[in-house]
C-alpha cells in the first residue's frame, strides 16, 4: 500500500471501465487521471516564477498576472546556496524570503508546486548547491554518499519544517500541493552505477518520510519509486516521454519550455505561442495530461553572480511575463485563451471515456464522453498543410499543425494555430544619459606581480579551490629571468576557465575566451621578454560555475598548463591573488574606503567607474543600456544587477544582452550610486538608463477565427496599452483582406474605405478599445464572397 500521511486505498472506475488505484491523503492525492484536491480531480496549469530572480515588490504583480493568465499553480525551486551560504547559517531575507513569497501566492488564491531539489540545476550557479559542500571530507555529490546525503537531508528537513511551522502544506490549509525531490537525475544516474538507483531509493524514502501528506515528484526520473510521481521536462512531452511508470500515477509535465535558455554568444531562440499551445493541448489529450507547468512563466534576472557558466543575466526574457514583469503578447494571451477553452472541457477530460476517430490522413478527433451526456472534442491536424474535415456532420477548417477545441463537441472555442490576442512590442527609451566625462570617476586595478603575492604554490592551483567561489577572478603570476638580450617567445596557456587575459610586465598581450559548449581552450601569443626579471600574470575569469553533470565536486577550472617556447613551466613556483582589489575594498558600496578615485580620463582595461544619478520619475521598469561596454559587472547602491558581457557577439554580430534590469526597489530618490567594473575597453560615456514599456500594439481577427462561444456576439478585435499609456495613433487599419501579419503588412485587393476612420473613432486616446469585425461596422461589404480580416497596428504613448 502506498500512502501520504493518513490515507485510505480505494478502487475507482476511470475512463468508462478501466480500474486504477487511487491513493488519497488528507487534502491532496492522485490517481491515474490527475491530482485530486479536496476529493476533486483537477486539470492544473502552472507557471515557474523564481522568487530570487525578481524582487519582493514585484511578487504581487507577477502572481496577479499569472492568475489573470489562467494559471492555478506557481512553481518555484528552493535555492539551497542562497539560504545556507555557510553550514548552519541561514538567510531567508529580502529576495530569499520564500515564506513571504508562498504566502502572497496563497493570498491570491493559487497553489504552490515546491521543487525543493535541493539540487536544482536551473542555469543557477553550482546547480543551487552551496560551494562549501565541495570541501566536506569524502563527499561525492548526488549519489549514495553518506556526507552528501546527510547535508541534503538536513536542508530538505529544514525547508519542510519551515513550511510546516507556517502551515503552508495543503493538509494544513496551505497552498503547497506538490513537492519535488532531486532534479533530472536520470541524466547522470548511470555514471554512479549501482549507487545511482540506491540514491534514488534513498531520496524517495527520505522525502516521503518528511510526512508532508502531499505527493512528491521526481522530474525526468522514469524509475521513480512509488509513491513518488515521475514527470516530464521538455518541449514535446507527448512525443518524447514514456509516460507515468505506474497506471495509478497521473501525467505531469514539470517543464514546458516557453522559450530557451540563452548563454553569452548565443542568439535568442523564440518559441512561438502556436507551438506551445499545440504541444500543450496534445499532451493533455494524448498523454492523459492533467498538470502542465510552463518553464518559465516569468524568468527574471540572475542578479549578482548567481548565473551558471556563461548564462546571461536576463533569464527566459521571452516567457509570457518578460524579465521586467511586462506581459509579452501574444504568448501570454494565446495561452490564456487556451486555458479557458480547456477548462470548459475539464469534466469530460477528467471523467469521460476517450474514443479516437480518424477523420483523414494525419487528422483525428479525440472525443471524450461521460455518462451524463457531456462531451468534448479535440480535432487534431498533424499535417503540415491546412485541412478541411467533417466531424459529426459539420465541416471544420484546421490550419496546419493545429488542434481545434470543441466544448460540447460542436462549436470551436479555440484553435492552437489561430492567435486572436494582440501583438505588443517592447521599447527602451533613454531617460538618463551618462555622457559627460565630469560625471564619472575611475579607479584602475593594478596587475599584480609575483613579488606582491602572498599565496604561493609550486604548480597551478585549481581555481575554485583557491577562490571558494567568492570571486570570478584569480590571478596566476610567475617571475621569469631573462639573461640574454630581449627576445620573442611563444606563450601558450591551456585553461578550463572561461576567460583568460595575459599580461607581460603589466601590459595586456592577449585575451581569449571559450563558450558554453567548450570546456577548455588555449590562449597563444608572441611575447617579448626583457633582460632581467620579467613578470607574467594571467587573469583567469569564471562566468559562473557549472550547474549539472556527474562528479561536479571534481570538476576543475582555471589554468592547467603553461608553456613558453614549448618549455612547460606548469610546475614552477607561482604566486596567486584571489579576486580584485576593488572587490576586497567593496568599492561598489558608498562609504569609507581606502580607494582614491580619479577623474575619468579614457577607456581602460581593469577599471572601476562610478557616478551618481537621480531616480527616474514614474513607475515604468527601467534598464541600464550597457551597449558600449565590454565585460564586467554592474552595481546600483551596492546591489549587483549582474554580469555583463556585451563584447561577446553572436554569429550575427550582436550582443546576447544589451539592457540590464534595474529594479526600482534598488533605488533611492536622489544620489543613486552606479558602479561598473570593466575588464576590457568599454566606454561608460555611451551608456544610458532607459525606461521599458510597450509602445506598439497590433491585432487581427478574421472570419476564420473561432467565433465567440455566445454565437449571437460578433468577432471582436481588442487592443490595449499598458498602464498610464493611451492609443495615440493608428498606424495601420484595414478591414478586408490585408496582406501579411503584425510583423509586416499592406493593404490587399479588398479594403473598406472607412477602416482608418472607424478604428480611430473607436480607439484614439483610449487605453483600450474593442472593434466589431462586421461589415456593418465598416459601412458595408467591399467585396462580397471574400473572407474578411481586420488588422490594426497602433502606437501607445
Amino acid at each position: 500500500m502506498v500512502w501520504f500521511g493518513c490515507c485510505i486505498v480505494l478502487l475507482v472506475v476511470v475512463g468508462g471501465g478501466s480500474t486504477a488505484v487511487m491513493v488519497e491523503g488528507a487534502n491532496v492525492s492522485y490517481d491515474g487521471r490527475s491530482l485530486i484536491i479536496d476529493g476533486q480531480r483537477r486539470i492544473l496549469f502552472s507557471g515557474s516564477i523564481h522568487y530570487p530572480r525578481s524582487t519582493p515588490d514585484m511578487w504581487p504583480s507577477l502572481i496577479a498576472k499569472a492568475k489573470q493568465g489562467g494559471l492555478d499553480v506557481i512553481q518555484t525551486y528552493v535555492f539551497w546556496n542562497l539560504h545556507e551560504p555557510q553550514p548552519g547559517q541561514y538567510d531567508f531575507n529580502g529576495r530569499n524570503d520564500i515564506v513571504s513569497f508562498i504566502k502572497q501566492i496563497q493570498e491570491q488564491g493559487l497553489y504552490i508546486s515546491l521543487r525543493i531539489g535541493p539540487f536544482i540545476e536551473a542555469e543557477w550557479n553550482y546547480g543551487g548547491l552551496p560551494f562549501w559542500l565541495h570541501d566536506v571530507p569524502g563527499i561525492i555529490f548526488r549519489t549514495n554518499n553518506q556526507p552528501f546525503k546527510r547535508h541534503m537531508q538536513n536542508f530538505t528537513t529544514k525547508i519542510v519544517d519551515m513550511m510546516k511551522a507556517e502551515k503552508l502544506f495543503a493538509s494544513q490549509g496551505g497552498p503547497i500541493i506538490l513537492s519535488q525531490i532531486e532534479n533530472e537525475y536520470t541524466s547522470i544516474e548511470g555514471a554512479f552505477h549501482e549507487d545511482g538507483p540506491r540514491y534514488v531509493n534513498w531520496a524517495t524514502e527520505m522525502a516521503v518520510g518528511q510526512n508532508t501528506s502531499e505527493p512528491w515528484m521526481m522530474c525526468k526520473q522514469d524509475d521513480a519509486p512509488d509513491p513518488v510521481i515521475n514527470t516530464c521536462n521538455g518541449m514535446r512531452c507527448e512525443e518524447t516521454w514514456r509516460g507515468p511508470n505506474s497506471l495509478k500515477k497521473p501525467s505531469l509535465w514539470t517543464e514546458n519550455w516557453t522559450s530557451f535558455l540563452q548563454a553569452y554568444g548565443e542568439n535568442a531562440l523564440v518559441r512561438k505561442p502556436q507551438d506551445l499551445a499545440f504541444h500543450t493541448t496534445l499532451f493533455i489529450i494524448k498523454m492523459n495530461g492533467s498538470f502542465v507547468n510552463y518553464y518559465m512563466y516569468h524568468g527574471g534576472t540572475n542578479f549578482g553572480r548567481t548565473a551558471a557558466s556563461y548564462i546571461i543575466t536576463a533569464y527566459y526574457d521571452l516567457a509570457p511575463l518578460d524579465e521586467y514583469g511586462i506581459i509579452r503578447q501574444p504568448k501570454y494571451g494565446h495561452l490564456k485563451d487556451m486555458h479557458a477553452a480547456i477548462k470548459l472541457c475539464s469534466q469530460a477530460l477528467l471523467y469521460g471515456q476517450l474514443t479516437i476517430e480518424n477523420l483523414d490522413q494525419n487528422q483525428d478527433a479525440y472525443v471524450y464522453n461521460i455518462s451524463s451526456g457531456e462531451c468534448a472534442a479535440f480535432l487534431v491536424n498533424n499535417s503540415s498543410r491546412e485541412s478541411v474535415v467533417v466531424f459529426r456532420n459539420s465541416t471544420y477548417s484546421l490550419p496546419s499543425r493545429s488542434i481545434s477545441i470543441l466544448p460540447g463537441c460542436k462549436t470551436t472555442a479555440f484553435n492552437t494555430a489561430m492567435v486572436s490576442t494582440q501583438v505588443s512590442k517592447r521599447s527602451m527609451q533613454p531617460i538618463t544619459r551618462f555622457d559627460s566625462a565630469q560625471q564619472w570617476e575611475e579607479f584602475r586595478e593594478v596587475v599584480p606581480q609575483f613579488d606582491q603575492t602572498k599565496l604561493r604554490y609550486d604548480g597551478l592551483l585549481e581555481q575554485t579551490n583557491a577562490t571558494k567561489d567568492t570571486s570570478d577572478y584569480l590571478w596566476y603570476t610567475i617571475r621569469m629571468q631573462q639573461n640574454s638580450s630581449e627576445a620573442q617567445y611563444t606563450l601558450r596557456a591551456n585553461t578550463r576557465g572561461h576567460v583568460l587575459r595575459t599580461y607581460v610586465n603589466g601590459d595586456l598581450v592577449d585575451s581569449a575566451h571559450g563558450n558554453r559548449k567548450v570546456s577548455n581552450f588555449t590562449s597563444e601569443s608572441t611575447i617579448s621578454l626583457s633582460t632581467g626579471i620579467n613578470n607574467i600574470s594571467f587573469l583567469s575569469v569564471m562566468v559562473g560555475l557549472p550547474d549539472s553533470g556527474a562528479y561536479m565536486e571534481s570538476k576543475r577550472a582555471g589554468l592547467h598548463e603553461v608553456l613558453i617556447q614549448d618549455v612547460n613551466i606548469t610546475s614552477y613556483s607561482w604566486g596567486y591573488q584571489v579576486g580584485l582589489v576593488g572587490e576586497k575594498l567593496s568599492v561598489y558600496n558608498e562609504g569609507p574606503s581606502n580607494i582614491s578615485w580619479s577623474q575619468y580620463s579614457s577607456p581602460h582595461t581593469l577599471t572601476w567607474y562610478k557616478t551618481v544619478f537621480d531616480s527616474p520619475k514614474g513607475d515604468e521598469p527601467i534598464a541600464l543600456n550597457l551597449g558600449s561596454m565590454g565585460k564586467g559587472e554592474a552595481w546600483i547602491n551596492g546591489k549587483s544587477i549582474g554580469r555583463f558581457w556585451v563584447s561577446f557577439k553572436t554569429n550575427v554580430g550582436s550582443p546576447s544582452q544589451t539592457w540590464y534590469n534595474v529594479p526600482r526597489s534598488f533605488l533611492i530618490p536622489t544620489g543613486n550610486l552606479l558602479v561598473l567594473f570593466e575588464e576590457e575597453y568599454g566606454n561608460p560615456l555611451n551608456i544610458s538608463l532607459d525606461t521599458v514599456s510597450i509602445n506598439k500594439v497590433c491585432g487581427h481577427v478574421s472570419d476564420s477565427h473561432p467565433p465567440p462561444l455566445k454565437s449571437s456576439e460578433p468577432r471582436v478585435l481588442q487592443l490595449w496599452c499598458p498602464h498610464q499609456r493611451n492609443i495615440s495613433k493608428i498606424i495601420f487599419a484595414s478591414h478586408g483582406n490585408p496582406l501579411g501579419n503584425c510583423e509586416s503588412y499592406s493593404i490587399g485587393n479588398c479594403h473598406s474605405a472607412s477602416s482608418q476612420q472607424t478604428v480611430e473613432k473607436a480607439c484614439l486616446w483610449k487605453r483600450e478599445c474593442s472593434i466589431s469585425h462586421t461589415t456593418e461596422n465598416f459601412g458595408g461589404d467591399p467585396c462580397p464572397g471574400t473572407l474578411k480580416t481586420l488588422l490594426v497596428d497602433a502606437k501607445c504613448e
